[in-house]
């Protein structure tokens, strides 16, 4: 057999990074701060020393979990809802392509007429929200990333906590506080002229929202449900 070259070796690792990332970010759901590097390895249904390889201690992976799902934590704002990706289910890890990105397809058309019709049911901002829980749903590590945001990223060293909170702020804040005042824009409910919101409040709504999301989502995603629920989850908020 001949040996493996440079390129075959690093879409192995990147796999393999993706695999335990992955992992990490479902045990987390059960575990919370509590995980160690074992309980990813079984999770993974790798060893323990392949694990310990890649990462010597659980913040280092923590932070880079993290950061690779803020890196896709923002494009269900920035595409049309009918056009939206939709991932597979959790189960097929071995899809995972070698970018860390969780083998996002694209959707058929009568995926996207579903998405069509639910985005003239209840308005842009409340399908919006129930595609950000339905992504949450087949990718734990960004309803993680979204968790811990509300925490500001507290279970992090601040000198790594603080880069990552301005990120999650530049990607994920500010363009969906822009979606919600464009919302109460057009629904005349927002003030004219001088009077709009602030940059800091909008934002602050926002923080609030999400909030309100992740504590509603976390329930039906322990039950396997919340892909399921989102709808529920969405009318019960009023968005």
């Amino acid at each position: 057999m001949s040996p493996r070259t440079k390129e075959q070796n690093e879409e192995i690792r990147l796999r393999r990074l993706a695999q335990i990332r992955k992992a990490a970010a479902d045990v987390f759901l059960n575990k919370g701060p509590l995980l160690e590097i074992r309980d990813v390895a079984v999770q993974a249904g790798l060893g323990y020393g392949t694990v310990y390889h890649y990462y010597s201690n659980k913040g280092n992976l923590l932070h880079d979990l993290l950061w690779d799902a803020l890196e896709r934590a923002g494009g269900w704002l920035e595409t049309p809802l009918e056009a939206q990706p939709k991932a597979p289910p959790a189960s097929a890890s071995e899809k995972t392509p070698a970018g860390g990105h969780f083998g996002l397809a694209a959707a058929d058309s009568q995926s996207g007429s579903r998405e069509t019709a639910v985005a003239t049911e209840l308005g842009p901002v409340a399908a919006a929200g129930v595609r950000l829980l339905q992504l949450w749903a087949e990718d734990h590590a960004l309803y993680l990333l979204h968790k811990l945001a509300g925490e500001g990223f507290a279970s992090l060293p601040e000198g790594r906590s603080a880069p990552l909170s301005a990120a999650f702020r530049r990607e994920v804040l500010t363009p969906l506080a822009a979606l919600l005042e464009t919302d109460r824009a057009a629904d005349g409910t927002a003030a004219s002229g001088g009077n709009a919101a602030e940059p800091p409040y909008r934002l602050q709504r926002t923080e609030m929202l999400l909030a309100a999301l992740v504590g509603c989502a976390s329930l039906s995603l322990r039950r396997g449900k919340l892909h399921e629920e989102a709808r529920d989850i969405v009318r019960f908020l009023k968005l």
